[in-house]
């Protein structure tokens, strides 16, 4: 019955509630471009292509966007500060690639290796040094030591109010409210800093009403793909999580159809066509899961509607231009929550594994996978490198492979 509804739907709503959904990721698919450095438009444009490229491998049967994945933040951070965005783009695609490894794998396999190379006392770690790695970078931006015209009393009212704001609007708001906290804080951020005369509008006169975005071809250095390739593992199993949510929405299985091996290949895929262009990795959006189980829109046609207006947007470049205004310290003061709150997701892992973490095996993994993906702990040279979450989930890896398995009672 809801198949015939979803058929007899008028091209209106589809088309009002696919904005509406585009809407509710709007502000969560900049805010990676805008904290990386790259640019928002081709984010944009990357994030309506890969949804569309999603849509096409799992045969629009998964009611999902595609947009900025929050996990590669930090680490795309630190990538393009060593080796230059070209350079991180490249290291993406290889990531996007690890997907679709995975995502045969799957489909040869089953899903049982995948728990045992990557279970719950790996996970949970490497995801927490994902969100706090770099979060001294959020803290500098919410002071104004990244801003050149904001001094720290300024920079700390406008980061903390609009902290304070998102705070309010993630715990205390109701319906479409709650989906859109960032929005919010951003929003109410940037009307002080207009107030306070702290906004440039000098980018914005200067751009022009529409013109391509400004993609950026990768290019390959094996010190970027091995720093950026263990980052995909967090990812790629978090997504198995985001379609059991979609799905528990929906009541359908859609590990058994279309497919855990489809709708990883369709992600795999949908992030290296954006590091191909110059945008950020793509990801289901968990707002948008929020949006489908608020308004009921299981019908995957509001998706794609939502996908082909972000590539729209994308060729307004005043649009990209007025984002990129937002003064500093109202990015670092979301950012200070954000981080915070990819490092409790690997908290909660941990905790919903139920296992004793002051068990020898157990501490002994954790235990170095924090203090070497946080500490700043690097082994090799030049090209070579190895740090961060690289090294912090390679090293997790290997060690719950080497160290015999925890005894019953332990």
């Amino acid at each position: 019955m809801r198949e015939a509804n979803s058929q007899a739907e008028s091209w209106p709503k589809v088309v009002l509630t696919g904005a509406q959904m585009l809407f509710v990721a709007f502000g969560a698919l900049v805010l990676v471009p805008l904290l990386t450095g790259l640019d928002p438009s081709v984010a944009l444009f990357t994030a309506g292509a890969g949804t569309l490229i999603f849509h096409a491998v799992t045969k629009q049967s998964v009611p999902v966007f595609l947009a900025s994945s929050f996990a590669f933040i930090a680490p795309i951070q630190g990538s393009v500060a060593s080796f230059g965005v070209p350079a991180t783009m490249g290291g993406l695609m290889a990531s996007g690639l690890v997907y679709v490894a995975i995502s045969q794998a799957v489909r040869l396999k089953g899903t049982a290796w995948l728990h045992r190379l990557l279970p719950a006392v790996v996970v949970g770690p490497v995801i927490m040094v994902i969100g706090l790695a770099l979060a001294p970078v959020a803290v500098s931006m919410a002071t104004g030591e990244t801003s050149d015209n904001i001094g720290y009393g300024p920079a700390i009212f406008l980061s903390m109010t609009s902290l304070l704001v998102t705070l309010l609007l993630a715990v205390f708001g109701r319906g479409l409210l709650r989906l859109v906290p960032i929005m919010g804080g951003i929003v109410t951020g940037y009307c002080l800093a207009l107030l306070m005369g702290l906004v440039d509008f000098t980018p914005v006169h200067e751009a022009a009403w529409l013109s391509v975005p400004s993609f950026t071809a990768p290019s390959f250095h094996w010190a970027a793909i091995l720093f950026m390739i263990p980052v995909a593992i967090a990812p790629a199993v978090e997504h198995i999580g985001d379609m059991v949510a979609i799905g528990s929405v929906t009541r359908k299985n859609y590990l058994e159809k279309p497919g855990l091996h489809r709708t990883l290949l369709g992600d795999g895929l949908a992030t290296s066509v954006a590091a191909l262009l110059g945008g950020p990795p793509n990801t289901t959006y968990s707002e948008v899961t929020g949006a489908v189980t608020l308004t009921r829109a299981f019908n995957p046609k509001y998706m794609i509607v939502a996908a082909i207006f972000a590539i729209v947007l994308a060729f307004v470049s005043k649009l990209g231009a007025l984002l990129q205004t937002i003064p500093g310290p109202v990015m670092g003061g979301i950012m200070t929550l954000l981080f915070g709150s990819i490092a409790v997701v690997g908290m909660n892992t941990l905790v919903r594994a139920g296992q004793s973490l002051t068990a020898p095996r157990n501490l002994v993994v954790v235990s170095l996978i924090l203090v070497f993906g946080i500490g700043g702990m690097q082994f090799g040279g030049g090209q070579f490198t190895l740090q961060g979450v690289s090294l912090a989930a390679l090293v997790g890896i290997a060690l719950n492979w080497l160290l015999p398995k925890a005894q019953e009672g332990e």
